[in-house]
């Protein structure tokens, strides 16, 4: 004992003990995720970990070609190896092939007539152990006739049809202004943005079961289980009543999560022999079978005048959806409708175009289109300074999108678009301290301890990057969500379709829950398609349309809960408010606690949500395609070795409007990540597709940004101005990060070594500067 325990013992009195830590309660506190210590004491419920009694194994077999007609395919030498329960091809798809998620139907189950890209499925196995079903599937011996691929996108106009429904998967010509507008000061630019993979850090799988009704349930890592539902439906013939997806645990997703060219088969198998099926992806066939981010040729030419000012962008944009549509139509007009950038430009005249070629397909990656043309118009901007003799800053601060401005699309800017201020949050934020030039500071060299370079050659670049995106679905997409909240003996449970892939839906339908109920304790019922469909996990939906449906709920249980009390003091439920888990009447007369105003009560309530409607873009370009839109203005500072080319990225100053902030830390972890990915975009990401066949199909060939790699980021603002039509006037707040950090980094890279730099990923011989 302390001797000032003992005095104070001694004196008959006792040092108080510290009050607990408030439990973080309601919307704007940083409640943790449910799920954090189930994850981190490794009990949390991953698709790999799924078992069943008399489980089969599947293993599927891919095309190892890029563009082959298929002569035959053997199946009997599989079929005959001990312990083989069953063989399937695309003779054995008793329905249309359908790839779901609002894309369009062109990619079957199994290649039957020709191979369109490097990994296509052609047969699937289940046998008795994995390592049986992988073998059988290796002796299906699959004759094929090899074609020329054709894998420049450009090409893709002129070659020969590589699917029935053509090359080209969508052209939109944007038209705006008057196009003999010219300007005193004109720069142009050719831009490439490589491959990215969305690599999902978990094993991607998946566990079919038959049913008794002669149906299947599918038990995946799914961010969409009712699309990937009717999807399944269609290809086995069945009703989708007959289907039903189980949402097991999903270990993140920054895109489609799982690969449909292995979620399907597994159905197949199961409805074939009877048992349920499991398969787990190895890292390789990840990499084959899901889909990437759209490598993009980009060609621009801005015209502005002696003051910087944008008077017309002329551009050419070419996404290679490689060999299926998938959504590559939605790309395309988000790049088209963002190709200028947050900027006032009264004059656009954009050519896009997504075509088909034998590469690895292309889809759904956080950010998609826009991600691409930021990287481009924040070149063309640096341009446009340097011609001038003007400040980056300063020529980008001159041209900025503000509310009440018109996009090259003619829809007006209705939500909140603070561009400036967030711009001028990053260029005044106080730059990093320059690194030493002594041995010492080895960390401050871009090559990292003990790497190649000297401090002499390190050159300190700061550059720019403002991204915008759009939040939910667009050009008519039908975006709704349905939500039920219950609340007996004191505990609400949620129940929503919405899925919890990261985004941190499941803690934000509890937090609602306790603002609007004063309910402490509320639990979010696991998804499946028994539940009413909520949409896909993307675009910031489910903050949205499934958050606002939850809020809708929430309110009818609280006109339950409050109608009998209003009506006992003669007042409306208008008069009473919930805090603090109390029911209060505004003049005082009533004062009662949550839980008992609820003893013995069972109120539940169901409602939808559904934002206001979009419209497709005309052929001209023109329409109110999107819903809501979110920006973001990023300071990239860069330090490069210009004799040898290696980049360090110091710092990142992000400002972002979020409408509001509903859960601090989980909102700083979203943007740091999306910023962090944003990283790899600029640096080290590129999946290498020589010839249409994915070169390095793993995680040591695809470099992936680790901790060591990351920067320094610094949240320096959060413009919280509310947009009124959105539920809680919130904002998605992961995508527009990635879409601002490459563009930022690829700006100081330049800054720094006075290059052009027009690719993604920067290539070190891009950032080398001769005759020094």
């Amino acid at each position: 004992m302390s001797n000032d325990a003992a005095t104070a013992e001694a004196a008959g009195t006792t040092e108080a003990a510290p009050a607990p830590e408030p439990i973080p309660h309601g919307l704007g506190a940083s409640l943790p995720p449910a799920d954090a210590r189930a994850k981190t004491e490794g009990t949390f419920p991953y698709a790999a970990d799924l078992w069943a009694e008399g489980l089969l194994w599947a293993a599927v077999l891919r095309s190892p070609h890029a563009h082959a007609r298929i002569v035959s395919i053997d199946t009997s030498h599989a079929r005959e190896m001990p312990g083989v329960r069953a063989v399937v091809t695309h003779e054995d798809v008793p329905g249309t092939p359908l790839h779901g998620r609002g894309s369009r139907a062109d990619r079957p189950v199994f290649a039957s007539e020709v191979v369109r890209h490097h990994g296509e499925p052609i047969a699937a196995v289940a046998a008795d152990h994995p390592d049986t079903a992988r073998m059988a599937a290796a002796a299906v011996i699959v004759e094929y006739e090899v074609l020329e691929p054709v894998t420049d996108p450009e090409r893709a106009f002129e070659a020969e049809p590589l699917h029935p429904d053509g090359n080209l998967v969508r052209h939109i010509p944007l038209r705006h202004g008057d196009p003999e507008a010219a300007g005193e000061v004109v720069v142009e630019g050719l831009y490439r943005i490589g491959r990215q993979d969305p690599a999902p850090i978990g094993a991607e799988a998946g566990l079919a079961v038959p049913r008794p009704d002669g149906g299947v349930e599918l038990y995946l890592a799914s961010t969409d289980p009712h699309g990937d539902r009717d999807t399944a439906a269609a290809c086995y013939g069945l009703s989708p009543e007959q289907v039903k997806v189980v949402v097991t645990g999903v270990p993140g997703a920054t895109a489609d999560r799982e690969d449909q060219g292995f979620q399907l088969p597994l159905g197949l198998l199961a409805l074939k022999t009877g048992c349920p099926v499991k398969l787990t992806a190895t890292r390789e066939e990840s990499f084959l079978g899901h889909v990437h981010r759209h490598p993009t040729l980009l060609r621009y030419r801005h015209h502005a005048d002696a003051e910087g000012r944008v008077v017309k962008v002329e551009a050419q944009i070419l996404l290679d959806a490689g060999a299926y549509a998938d959504t590559s139509s939605d790309a395309l007009a988000a790049a088209v409708a963002f190709a200028c950038g947050p900027y006032v430009v009264p004059n656009a005249f954009i050519e896009g175009w997504a075509v088909r070629t034998n590469n690895p397909p292309s889809g759904h990656v956080r950010g998609e289109g826009a991600m691409q043309v930021c990287a481009a118009y924040e070149a063309q901007m640096d341009k446009i300074a340097k011609k001038l003799g003007l400040d980056p800053a300063e020529v980008r601060l001159r041209n900025v999108l503000a509310t009440g401005d018109v996009l090259p699309t003619g829809q007006t800017v209705t939500c909140p678009a603070p561009v400036a201020e967030l711009l001028q949050a990053v260029r005044d934020f106080p730059l990093p301290a320059l690194p030493k030039d002594t041995p010492e500071d080895e960390w401050l060299l871009p090559g990292g301890p003990e790497g190649a370079g000297e401090p002499g050659a390190v050159r300190r670049g700061v550059g720019y990057g403002i991204g915008m995106v759009h939040m939910l679905g667009a050009e008519g997409a039908d975006e709704v969500s349905t939500a039920t909240v219950k609340v007996q003996d004191g505990v609400a449970t949620v129940l929503c379709a919405a899925v919890e892939t990261g985004q941190g839906f499941t803690t934000l339908a509890r937090q609602i829950v306790q603002e609007t109920l004063g309910v402490d304790e509320v639990h979010v019922v696991p998804v499946d398609t028994d539940q009413p469909p909520a949409g896909p996990g993307c675009r910031g939906r489910h903050t949205w349309v499934s958050g606002g449906a939850v809020e809708r709920a929430a309110k009818m249980v609280r006109t339950q809960l409050l109608q009998p009390l209003a009506h006992q003091f003669g007042m409306s439920t208008e008069l009473l408010q919930i805090a603090d888990g109390k029911i209060t009447s505004y003049d005082g007369v009533l004062s009662t606690t949550v839980a008992e105003a609820l003893e013995g009560k069972e109120l539940w309530a169901t409602a939808q949500c559904r934002p206001h409607p979009t419209e497709p873009l005309d052929e001209s370009g023109q329409g109110d395609a999107f819903v809501g839109m979110s920006f973001c203005a990023i300071r990239a500072v860069v330090d490069v070795d210009i004799e040898i080319g290696s980049v360090r990225v110091v710092e990142l100053a992000v400002a972002q409007d979020v409408g509001r902030v509903l859960n601090p830390a989980q909102l700083t972890a979203r943007i740091e990540a999306g910023v962090t990915q944003g990283v790899g975009i600029a640096l080290t990401e590129n999946l290498r597709t020589p010839r249409g066949l994915i070169r390095h199909p793993d995680l040591t060939g695809y470099a992936l940004p680790t901790a060591l790699d990351a920067p320094d980021i610094r949240i320096v603002k959060l413009v919280e101005e509310r947009d009124v039509v959105a539920p809680f006037g919130a904002k998605a707040v992961s995508a527009v990060p990635v879409v601002a950090s490459p563009a930022a980094v690829a700006s100081a890279v330049r800054a720094a070594t006075g290059r052009p730099v027009n690719r993604l990923p920067v290539r070190p011989q891009a950032a080398v500067v001769t005759g020094n």
